[in-house]
Protein backbone atom coordinates (compact mmCIF):
# COMPACT_ATOMS: atom_id res chain seq x y z
CA UNK A 1 0.00 0.00 0.00
CA UNK A 2 1.39 3.52 -0.81
CA UNK A 3 1.83 5.89 2.29
CA UNK A 4 -0.21 9.05 2.16
CA UNK A 5 0.82 12.65 3.24
CA UNK A 6 -0.86 11.95 6.82
CA UNK A 7 0.44 8.19 7.02
CA UNK A 8 3.64 10.09 6.67
CA UNK A 9 3.53 12.74 9.00
CA UNK A 10 2.43 10.43 11.00
CA UNK A 11 5.10 8.33 10.90
CA UNK A 12 7.43 11.38 11.33
CA UNK A 13 5.73 12.21 14.95
CA UNK A 14 5.52 9.07 16.41
CA UNK A 15 9.43 8.51 15.98
CA UNK A 16 10.17 11.81 16.72
CA UNK A 17 7.15 13.40 19.03
CA UNK A 18 5.41 11.09 20.10
CA UNK A 19 3.62 12.84 22.96
CA UNK A 20 3.80 11.95 26.84
CA UNK A 21 0.04 12.86 27.93
CA UNK A 22 -3.02 10.82 29.66
CA UNK A 23 -4.67 10.79 25.33
CA UNK A 24 -1.47 10.80 23.22
CA UNK A 25 -3.41 9.77 20.13
CA UNK A 26 -5.87 12.48 20.63
CA UNK A 27 -3.11 15.03 20.83
CA UNK A 28 -1.25 13.72 17.37
CA UNK A 29 -4.83 14.07 16.12
CA UNK A 30 -5.09 17.56 16.44
CA UNK A 31 -1.49 17.92 15.26
CA UNK A 32 -2.64 15.93 11.99
CA UNK A 33 -5.79 17.51 11.47
CA UNK A 34 -7.33 13.93 12.20
CA UNK A 35 -9.87 12.66 14.72
CA UNK A 36 -8.34 10.21 17.34
CA UNK A 37 -10.24 7.32 16.03
CA UNK A 38 -8.10 8.07 12.72
CA UNK A 39 -4.87 8.21 14.01
CA UNK A 40 -5.39 4.48 16.01
CA UNK A 41 -6.82 3.23 12.34
CA UNK A 42 -4.06 3.86 10.80
CA UNK A 43 -1.11 2.98 13.75
CA UNK A 44 -2.71 -0.41 13.32
CA UNK A 45 -3.02 -0.43 9.33
CA UNK A 46 0.70 0.45 9.30
CA UNK A 47 1.32 -1.93 12.32
CA UNK A 48 -0.46 -4.47 9.79
CA UNK A 49 1.92 -3.44 6.93
CA UNK A 50 4.86 -4.18 8.78
CA UNK A 51 6.07 -0.12 8.41
CA UNK A 52 5.76 -0.20 12.37
CA UNK A 53 7.65 -3.13 13.79
CA UNK A 54 7.09 -1.61 17.56
CA UNK A 55 5.24 1.21 19.03
CA UNK A 56 6.52 1.93 22.82
CA UNK A 57 8.88 2.83 25.36
CA UNK A 58 12.63 3.07 25.25
CA UNK A 59 14.16 3.25 28.73
CA UNK A 60 17.40 3.36 30.21
CA UNK A 61 18.25 -0.27 31.33
CA UNK A 62 20.76 0.78 33.74
CA UNK A 63 18.99 3.61 35.61
CA UNK A 64 16.44 1.11 36.30
CA UNK A 65 19.24 -1.22 37.49
CA UNK A 66 19.87 -3.63 34.40
CA UNK A 67 22.69 -4.84 32.67
CA UNK A 68 22.55 -6.15 29.33
CA UNK A 69 24.75 -8.73 27.96
CA UNK A 70 24.71 -10.44 24.46
CA UNK A 71 25.37 -14.26 23.90
CA UNK A 72 26.11 -16.79 21.00
CA UNK A 73 25.39 -20.28 21.33
CA UNK A 74 26.08 -22.71 18.47
CA UNK A 75 23.12 -24.13 17.13
CA UNK A 76 22.18 -27.57 15.18
CA UNK A 77 20.15 -26.78 12.28
CA UNK A 78 17.51 -29.06 13.28
CA UNK A 79 17.06 -27.72 16.48
CA UNK A 80 17.08 -23.68 15.56
CA UNK A 81 13.12 -23.52 16.01
CA UNK A 82 13.14 -25.93 19.50
CA UNK A 83 15.99 -23.85 21.13
CA UNK A 84 14.85 -20.43 20.18
CA UNK A 85 11.64 -21.21 21.99
CA UNK A 86 13.57 -22.26 24.64
CA UNK A 87 15.65 -18.24 24.69
CA UNK A 88 12.50 -16.72 23.79
CA UNK A 89 10.26 -17.76 27.13
CA UNK A 90 12.56 -15.70 29.07
CA UNK A 91 11.23 -12.26 29.84
CA UNK A 92 14.79 -10.77 30.07
CA UNK A 93 15.41 -11.75 26.70
CA UNK A 94 14.99 -8.85 24.03
CA UNK A 95 16.70 -9.87 20.70
CA UNK A 96 17.25 -13.33 19.56
CA UNK A 97 18.23 -13.72 15.94
CA UNK A 98 20.34 -15.98 13.25
CA UNK A 99 23.62 -15.45 11.69
CA UNK A 100 25.92 -17.33 8.96
CA UNK A 101 28.56 -18.18 12.01
CA UNK A 102 30.22 -21.28 13.99
CA UNK A 103 27.85 -19.69 16.55
CA UNK A 104 24.69 -19.18 14.79
CA UNK A 105 22.16 -18.05 17.25
CA UNK A 106 22.81 -14.54 19.14
CA UNK A 107 20.23 -13.00 21.69
CA UNK A 108 20.88 -10.69 24.27
CA UNK A 109 19.48 -10.43 27.88
CA UNK A 110 18.62 -7.73 30.48
CA UNK A 111 18.79 -8.72 34.05
CA UNK A 112 19.35 -7.57 37.06
CA UNK A 113 22.67 -8.66 38.21
CA UNK A 114 24.99 -10.69 36.20
CA UNK A 115 23.74 -13.52 38.72
CA UNK A 116 20.55 -13.68 37.25
CA UNK A 117 22.21 -13.45 33.65
CA UNK A 118 24.05 -16.42 34.76
CA UNK A 119 21.03 -18.22 36.20
CA UNK A 120 19.37 -17.61 33.24
CA UNK A 121 22.20 -19.19 31.17
CA UNK A 122 22.61 -22.52 32.95
CA UNK A 123 18.81 -22.67 32.66
CA UNK A 124 18.80 -22.59 28.74
CA UNK A 125 21.96 -24.97 28.83
CA UNK A 126 20.16 -27.75 31.09
CA UNK A 127 16.57 -27.26 29.03
CA UNK A 128 18.49 -27.62 25.25
CA UNK A 129 21.46 -29.68 26.16
CA UNK A 130 23.62 -27.02 24.80
CA UNK A 131 27.09 -26.13 27.24
CA UNK A 132 28.82 -23.80 24.37
CA UNK A 133 27.57 -20.42 25.10
CA UNK A 134 29.23 -17.08 25.05
CA UNK A 135 28.30 -14.06 27.45
CA UNK A 136 29.41 -11.42 26.51
CA UNK A 137 28.63 -8.38 29.03
CA UNK A 138 28.58 -4.76 27.74
CA UNK A 139 30.96 -2.54 29.07
CA UNK A 140 29.73 0.71 27.91
CA UNK A 141 26.57 2.02 26.97
CA UNK A 142 25.91 2.95 22.55
CA UNK A 143 22.81 3.65 21.72
CA UNK A 144 22.07 4.61 18.27
CA UNK A 145 18.81 6.89 17.17
CA UNK A 146 17.45 6.03 13.96
CA UNK A 147 14.97 7.86 12.58
CA UNK A 148 13.73 7.70 9.43
CA UNK A 149 12.11 10.97 7.66
CA UNK A 150 9.82 10.36 5.12
CA UNK A 151 9.42 13.06 2.48
CA UNK A 152 7.07 15.19 1.57
CA UNK A 153 5.99 16.31 4.57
Amino acid sequence: MKLDAIDKRLLNLVQKEFPIVAQPYKELAEKLGVTEDEVIDRLKRLMDEDYIRRLGGIFDSRKLGYRGTLCGIKVPEERVEEVAAVINSYLGITHNYLREHEYNMWFTILADSPEKVEKILNEISDKTGITDILNLPAERFIKVMVNFELDGV
